[in-house]
């Protein structure tokens, strides 16, 4: 009983109320360095915020993001560059399709008029434009619809580009699944866009009027970085000061470079105040002759001024933040800097093995959000105006694109030749790198081989070998 008591009078510690006591203090007794707040990195982290992924980018923030990384793409010639190069080399000269069902005949119709609407509607040029966009807009949208003026009739099927800025909410909507000029439905799903009919920073933006276009017409392609994100950011965001970093430092540099080509001095004394030199107006300037000798007034010399020219660190800064400008984009420094001088075979190709990753992780997004769902559009439009019966559900098909060329062609052709003669690759695999359909590039082959047996002809690599054949035939029956 005493026990009890004693155990009654002196309670155990709670661990939670310690917790509380220490939080309601000011201060939390966490085991990580980095949630600590010292006076050493409370102003590193003044600007850290718990907001939304929304409400972290409203509508105001992406505005200022856009306009900055437009001027910096239009007016910085390495932003230009490295967003020419990530659009030149995610998309290239656009895809192309290959069927897979078992009709050999209906495959080569779809694959063929593909090809026509493609050209006709520019449809690798809708795509790297798209690709430039989501780098420095954050997003775009595509309008799928019906435009008569083709020059392929058959399917009027065409994509329309809006810019991020057309869509865009009412300021007095008060709709809480309406984000930014997206309603979603009760899964969260997009139902409607709301879209200006001009740009509202253009020269009708005063009679402005807006509809509703339901979701099944709209492509909206941006990277999706937090979950519950439901509008892009641009992708050189973080790199938008350094950027402007490297050119301030550039002028700085000019500057001094002119600063310490210019004959530019001043006048000083070491006579006392009041002292033995001549009088001599306070900031006054003149004008000096190249060439010419000058006479200074008693008791002043000159001294020509001497500005600091780092010319010697020029190179290495710049080096440095442009390799830290590319990382965020996932791009090696003599992709975005356009300069491989300084690189070997080797440390060029291990470097490329990242960039070309996110180069297939970007295509297989575009064939995903974009191409599947124009093709199965296209499709039902083209076998209505063909009279074809085709079931997309079992209309499998797949994407090519433009392959990379190989630095070192001889090495490749030789790993290629192994990788088949092992069978532990495929044609269709290896035309694939390529980005070239083995069907028809097998179909190709197999005409020229016939009509160089029509016409009598060999091969270079017939003629080398067979030379050689005949030689050791002849040696061989000589001895």
């Amino acid at each position: 009983m005493l026990g009890f008591l004693k155990g009654r009078r002196d309670p155990k510690p709670n661990r939670n109320d310690a917790f509380r006591n220490a939080y309601s203090r000011g201060y939390a007794r966490g085991r990580y360095d980095a949630a600590q707040t010292t006076g050493d990195n409370a102003k590193h982290w003044s600007f850290a915020d718990f907001l939304s992924a929304d409400a972290e980018a409203d509508a105001s923030v992406r505005q200022i993001l856009r306009t900055r990384a437009r001027y910096e793409v239009a007016n910085n010639s390495y932003a230009k560059g490295i967003v020419l190069t990530l659009a030149n080399d995610a998309v290239g000269t656009g895809p192309r399709l290959q069927m897979l069902t078992d009709k050999d005949g209906l495959n080569r119709r779809i694959e063929h008029d593909w090809g026509r609407w493609e050209k006709a509607v520019h449809l690798a040029e809708k795509l790297r434009t798209l690709r430039m966009a989501r780098c420095q807009d954050g997003e775009a949208f595509v309008l799928l619809a019906n435009n008569p003026n083709l020059s392929d009739p058959s399917v009027t099927l065409d994509l329309q580009l809006i810019e991020a800025d057309r869509v865009t909410e009412d300021r007095f909507n008060t709709d809480p699944n309406c984000i930014d000029g997206i309603t979603l439905d009760a899964f969260g799903n997009p139902r409607s866009y709301r879209i200006l009919r001009y740009h509202p920073g253009g020269t009708a933006a005063f009679q402005n009027a807006a509809r509703d276009v339901d979701a099944r017409h709209i492509v909206h392609l941006f990277r999706e970085d937090r979950p519950g994100q439901h509008r892009g950011v641009p992708e050189i965001t973080p790199a938008l000061p350094l950027f402007a970093n490297l050119r301030r430092y550039t002028l700085a540099v000019v500057a001094a470079a002119e600063a310490a080509a210019d004959f530019a001095g001043i006048l000083y004394t070491d006579a006392p105040a009041n002292g033995e030199a001549s009088d001599v107006d306070p900031m006054d300037t003149i004008q000096l002759e190249r060439n010419m000798l000058l006479t200074m007034p008693g008791g002043w010399k000159m001294a020509q001024l001497d500005p600091k020219q780092p010319a010697t660190s020029y190179g290495d800064f710049k080096r440095e933040i442009l390799n830290e400008i590319a990382r965020c984009l996932n791009i090696p420094y003599n992709v975005a800097a356009g300069n491989s001088s300084g690189y070997n075979y080797a440390s060029g190709r291990l470097d490329h093995q990242t960039y070309y990753k996110s180069i297939t992780v970007e295509r297989s997004y575009i064939e995903r959000t974009l191409l599947d769902r124009v093709f199965a559009r296209w499709l039902r439009e083209w076998s209505l105006s063909t009279g074809e019966i085709v079931d997309e559900c079992d209309c499998k098909h797949t994407w090519f694109w433009d392959g990379a060329e190989h630095v070192d062609p001889n090495k490749e052709a030789s790993a290629q030749a192994t990788r088949l003669a092992s069978l532990t690759t495929t044609l269709a695999a290896e035309y694939a790198r390529q980005g070239k359909d083995w069907e028809v590039e097998l179909r190709q082959l197999a005409r020229e081989q016939n009509l160089k047996k029509e016409l009598g002809l060999k091969s270079g690599f017939e003629l080398q070998y067979g030379n050689q054949t005949h030689e050791s035939e002849r040696e061989n029956g000589e001895e």
